[in-house]
């Protein structure tokens, strides 16, 4: 039997209803390990609790300490699961996938969209989906698994809010899906490679939503908060050119004092082209200027983090944000 390590960080599954009648997270490890005794019938089981947060509060400090956690832990496990809440889980389960990369045993995130203690729960499932994955020698690298799905975690993001199936894997398959809580793989690990663990994050990094009739003096803003803007554009990319091209101008200041741009796309499939349309041609060439191509946001936004804190200058950030990552880039 494969000896299996839960982190609980917190989310509604671990939800009780709070004094103002609002959800918040209250229920331990134990508690909600409790609640499914089938478990015990999959797995040696080992809880930890590393907080107990609604996921909107957890961001890059809670990321690297649980990348922490489970660094201290991986050669004590056969694989790890990480409860956790859905709205900011695919944006931890690609940092994860930056800061421990390759790594030796299965990283799985799950949680629910009701609360371990409701009659209706998608917990149970989700919760036993994620224990069988992670003590099955198809498992590898970080994933999501919910609703019966396992999804990289550099290819999830939370689709729906409310609905059971919460989570999809964007332009990419799926890895594995469960039938019936039998586990059918579809892709398999790539070759071994070592293992790689990084400590540090550069949260100086912001995301820019076009909308039509923005001006650029928002860069005005930026300028000496940020290191890096992802600039969310129309379509396939591209910068829109009114006011004689004051959003090319500020963008070519931006990168010519030092700092990244990367160029994605609002659209949530088939991902950015700059190279399509003059919009986007006109900045193919700048220097420190970079496309997400088909990269999810999540993957986008933690890359950078990850990126600007390894790199030691600029050159170094852009070749490592360009460089694959659990097929990132595709």
């Amino acid at each position: 039997m494969k000896k299996i390590l839960m982190i609980a960080t917190g989310g509604t599954i671990a939800c009780r209803v709070s004094e103002n009648g609002g959800l918040s997270p209250a229920l331990s490890s134990h508690e909600i390990v409790e609640y499914v005794p089938e478990l015990a019938e999959i797995c040696d089981i080992h809880l930890t609790q590393l907080f107990n947060l609604d996921s909107t509060n957890i961001g890059p400090e809670q990321w690297l300490a649980i990348a922490g956690e489970i660094a201290r832990n991986i050669d004590a496990y056969d694989g790890i699961v990480i409860t956790h809440g859905t709205d900011t889980m695919a944006y931890t389960a690609a940092a994860l996938s930056y800061l421990i990369q390759n790594p030796r045993i299965p990283i799985v995130l799950t949680g629910s969209q009701k609360s371990i203690s409701s009659r209706d729960t998608d917990a149970r499932y989700n919760l036993i989906c994620a224990f069988r994955y992670a003590s099955s020698d198809a498992a590898w690298g970080v994933q999501i698994v919910f609703d019966g799905k396992v999804i990289l975690g550099t290819r999830a993001r939370k689709v729906r809010s409310k609905s059971l199936n919460a989570f999809a894997s964007i332009d990419f398959p799926e890895t594995a899906v469960f039938h019936d809580q039998r586990l059918i793989p579809y892709i398999p690990a790539p070759p071994a490679a070592p293992m790689k663990v990084y400590t540090q994050l550069d949260p100086r990094v912001f995301n820019l939503k076009l909308i039509p009739g923005i001006t650029a003096d928002v860069f005005s803003f930026l300028t000496g908060r940020y290191r890096a803007v992802i600039i969310e554009g129309f379509g396939v990319g591209g910068l829109p050119g009114y006011n004689d091209g004051a959003l090319l101008k500020a963008v070519t200041e931006w990168v010519g004092t030092g700092h990244l741009a990367v160029l994605s796309t609002q659209v949530q499939h088939e991902g950015s082209d700059i190279a399509v349309y003059d919009v986007g041609r006109s900045a193919v060439q700048l220097s420190g200027l970079l496309e997400a191509g088909v990269m999810t946001p999540e993957a986008v936004s933690t890359k950078l983090m990850w990126a600007l804190a390894a790199g030691q200058n600029m050159a170094e950030v852009e070749a490592l944000f360009r460089t694959p990552v659990q097929f990132d880039i595709i």
